[in-house]
Parts: C-alpha cells; sequence; structure tokens
C-alpha cells in the first residue's frame, strides 16, 4: 500500500464521484490495443457502482489489462522479413524501414497476444483526507494517479511523508531493540549497504534482537524492510519508502465480526479500513510526525 495526502480543496458527493468514474468505465483491450485502463465494480457485481461508501470510506477498483507481446518475438519476425527482402531484392533495408518493418510485425501480432488483467484497490478516508492504493509497483500507482485526477475534478494528492524517515526509524528500533509503544518487531528483515558493494543481508523467519543485527546496522547497512506487528491485531511490512507491505489482519480482529446477511464486502471493509483508520496515526507518529507540505 501506497498512502497520499488529498488536497483540501477537493469534495464530492459519492453521486458525483460515480458520475465522473462512469466516463472512464473499464473496456477490454482492443484486437490491436496494447493496454487498457479503467474503472469497474469494486462489489464484483456487473454494471453495479464504481464507488461503495462504507462506514463514510471510499472504495474504489481500477482495472488494467495488458497484452503480452514479447519483444523476441517482434525481433525475430521482422528480422525474418529483413532477411526475405534482402533474399529476394538483393537489397538491405535501412535503420527506419526496419523500425516500420518492427512497428508492422507488432500491429499484425498483437490480436494473437493473450491479455493479462489486474485489479488494484483503492481506498479515500474524506474525513483524513488520505489515499490509500493497494499497488505492488510505482508504475501501477501511476496508473492509479493519473487515473483517479484525470477522472475526479479538483482532486490533487501528494505522497505522504514522515519528519523521520522509515530507514531511520527501523535503524534505531534495530540496534536498541527498543519500538514505540504498540508495535514490536516480527522476524523478516532486509539490509542493503550504502556503499558502491551494494551488498544485501535478508533475514525471514530469523530473530531480529541479536548482536549480529545490530552490528549490520551499525557498520551502515540500512533497513529497506521490517516486519512489525501492531496492538497483536495487524501485522504488515514497512518499506524504506513508507511502503505498507504483506498487510495481514490477526484472528483477534474478527472476534467481534458481525455474521449477518451482508455479502462480506461492507463487513470487511468496514473491519479492513477500521483498523488501518487506528494504525495509521500510530505508525506515524511512530516516524515523528507528518512532514508538513512545502508551500
Amino acid at each position: 500500500m501506497i498512502v497520499y495526502r488529498v488536497g483540501p480543496e477537493w469534495s464530492a458527493t459519492v453521486a458525483q464521484i460515480e458520475e465522473s468514474l462512469d466516463c472512464g468505465r473499464f473496456v477490454e483491450c482492443g484486437s490491436t490495443q496494447e493496454k487498457s485502463v479503467g474503472w469497474c465494480e469494486p462489489r464484483g457485481e456487473a454494471h453495479g457502482p464504481l464507488v461503495e461508501s462504507v462506514d463514510g470510506q471510499l472504495i474504489f477498483k481500477l482495472m488494467i489489462e495488458t497484452r503480452a507481446l514479447p519483444g523476441s518475438v517482434v525481433t525475430r519476425k521482422a528480422q525474418e522479413r529483413v532477411a526475405h527482402i534482402e533474399a529476394t531484392t538483393g537489397r538491405k533495408p535501412g535503420k527506419k524501414e526496419i523500425r516500420e518493418i518492427k512497428e508492422d510485425v507488432r500491429f499484425e501480432l498483437l490480436p494473437m497476444a493473450f491479455t493479462k488483467q489486474v485489479s488494484v484497490g483503492i481506498w479515500i478516508n474524506p474525513k483524513a483526507r488520505l489515499l490509500v492504493i493497494d499497488a505492488a509497483s510505482q508504475a501501477r500507482t501511476d496508473d492509479v494517479v493519473t487515473m483517479l485526477v484525470k477522472s475526479m475534478p479538483g482532486l490533487a494528492v501528494t505522497l505522504f511523508h514522515t519528519k523521520v524517515s522509515p530507514t531511520a526509524a527501523m535503524s534505531e528500533w534495530l540496534i536498541s531493540q527498543e519500538v514505540p509503544a504498540g508495535f514490536s518487531v516480527d522476524r523478516e528483515c532486509e539490509l542493503k549497504a550504502a556503499d558502491e558493494t551494494r551488498a544485501v543481508v535478508r533475514y525471514a523467519r530469523h530473530p531480529l534482537d541479536t548482536e549480529e543485527v545490530r552490528k549490520h546496522v551499525q557498520a551502515g547497512k540500512l533497513p529497506t524492510r521490517l516486519a512489525l506487528t501492531w496492538n497483536n491485531r495487524v501485522s504488515f511490512v514497512l518499506t524504506e519508502n513508507l511502503q505498507i507491505k504483506k498487510l495481514a489482519f490477526l484472528e483477534v480482529v474478527f472476534d467481534n465480526a458481525s455474521t449477518g446477511k451482508d455479502d462480506g464486502f461492507d463487513a470487511d471493509t468496514a473491519i479492513a479500513t477500521g483498523e488501518l483508520r487506528k494504525l495509521f496515526p500510530d505508525l506515524v507518529e511512530a516516524l515523528g510526525g507528518e512532514m508538513a507540505a512545502v508551500e
């Protein structure tokens, strides 16, 4: 998950958001289209709403479809055509013609390429003015931010920053073996050297309160990932870029969950956002608070 701050000038009703998103509803790739990005139903019901409001939280889903056409296949087919031209005409195509041949080959092969769909969950907390994107890569996150800004007039977002960097905080926690109240260090960590060696040490299912780990950090290896648990309720991995990965809710979270007639979407959403609304302020406080935006 990657967290953004929503600008103070944006506000919209659920009906207004729905109308805005409908113009960008997801449509599958055409036969010669390499990528298609659009909004789809968070609840998974065909022709349903594109925005869901649960306990005051706004939930969206973006669908990204791409056609997988390996560059090596295009190159090989283009080389075959170049060879045929040389054999039949005795002429060697120039660079511009070779580029055009490659484009022709790509255009012809695209309809036969397989498509892959990936959906990305998005959560806006209007009261706290936070945007959370459940994406694993920056490129995918960029797709989401681009579509959000394009689809919602007046929406502006900036990356969330804390006064103390996650790297500095994680280093201190590993050296001192003391973490802020409510948090505990788990058994996963990645350390990287900042020098030209770029040496990496990874620990998995391994205790981190050891002299070996402390010495690695004191010698200059910087934590880029550290597994934590918050209040014995949520476990996650914090990264150097303030991303939250491997998020998992522990069993105690579901002890008092409702078992009514709901299809599960509302209950799951309320539980997840409810826990994260409490976890995130504690994490920000552990990192020295939010860094003020530069005017």
